[in-house]
């Protein structure tokens, strides 16, 4: 992934309108634009490891389809996908929009009207992966938690003091202080709220799906 913090990459056979699109793109923005004349040339170039945004023409050349492209980047949570097409059966229209992807432009592109569409969509997709940065790391921070502190901090999320938390564990409230603090330590948490801001983080309750 760029420095930028994701790429664009375009997949376009016509050479005169990826140029087109690339000038477009790269012009005046911090970040990285990458042109393909085909979606063979996109995975022979393994592209698709960078997380961003890919445009690209449903009707490809060679041995990838605009089909089977979309269907190897639709469950990648990195890469938001946008097809460019023209004259499209309703058997395709239905296949883009249910196989995930962000949008359908008309065909033949627009450069200004690709420009606006990605500038937008690349806040959308920058925000998605910070969310999900912090849901790893939320994960990450939780993971040495015992199973039976997973419990209590379920209960501690739930509002619960230490005596009903006793209670409901059939504990005594010295061992769920000592629990308590244990958690507090393997989480890494200077307080309940931070504690309770990485549980909810861990869960996704405040993440995006791109397009939503």
């Amino acid at each position: 992934m760029s420095d930028s913090g994701g790429e664009i990459h375009l997949v376009l056979p016509d050479p005169i309108e990826r140029a087109a699109c690339f000038r477009m793109l790269a012009a005046g923005a911090a970040r990285v634009v990458r042109g393909f004349a085909s979606a063979d040339d996109y995975l022979d170039a393994e592209a698709d490891r960078a997380g961003g945004l890919l445009l690209f023409h449903w009707h490809q050349p060679g041995a990838t389809s605009g089909a089977a492209l979309l269907s190897h980047v639709a469950a990648r949570p990195e890469i938001a996908a946008f097809v460019a097409a023209e004259r499209l059966s309703l058997a395709d229209t239905r296949l883009i929009l249910r196989g995930g992807a962000a949008d359908v432009l008309p065909a033949p592109l627009d450069p200004q009207m690709v420009r606006r569409t990605l500038d937008r969509a690349f806040g959308d997709w920058q925000q998605q992966q910070a969310e999900r940065a912090g849901r790893r790391a939320a994960e990450a921070r939780l993971a040495a938690l015992t199973p039976r502190e997973r419990d209590i901090l379920a209960a501690i999320a739930a509002g619960l003091g230490n005596k009903a938390i006793a209670r409901q564990l059939d504990l005594s409230p010295r061992t769920v202080e000592v629990h308590r603090a244990n958690i507090m330590r393997r989480a890494e948490a200077g307080s309940v709220a931070e504690l309770l801001r990485l549980r909810f983080m861990a869960e996704g309750v405040n993440s995006l799906r791109f397009g939503a």
